[in-house]
């Protein structure tokens, strides 16, 4: 699943630099998160960073995005190709 951030955002600017797929954003009134570019971290932590900085816990999964391990790592392996 991609994840998502709730209204419960306090705007703190800590997790957007922690993405290491630039899926975070400031949005109109809160960080969001581009379901196209999350993969939950995988290829590169073991662990989403954004929720482990997030200070209100507002970061979970995506109902509107299930999506398998697999699935996140060939997205991953897409974000990060070298175009030819």
């Amino acid at each position: 699943m991609a994840l998502l951030i709730t209204d419960e955002c306090i705007n703190c600017d800590v997790c957007e630099p922690e993405c290491p797929n630039n899926a975070i954003s400031e949005g109109e009134e809160i960080y969001v998160i581009d379901p196209a570019l999350c993969t939950e971290c995988i290829g590169h932590y073991d662990e989403p960073q954004c929720q482990q900085v997030c200070p209100v816990d507002c970061i979970p999964l995506d109902p509107q995005h299930v999506e398998s391990s697999e699935q996140l790592q060939d997205k991953y392996t897409r974000i990060t190709a070298i175009p030819a």
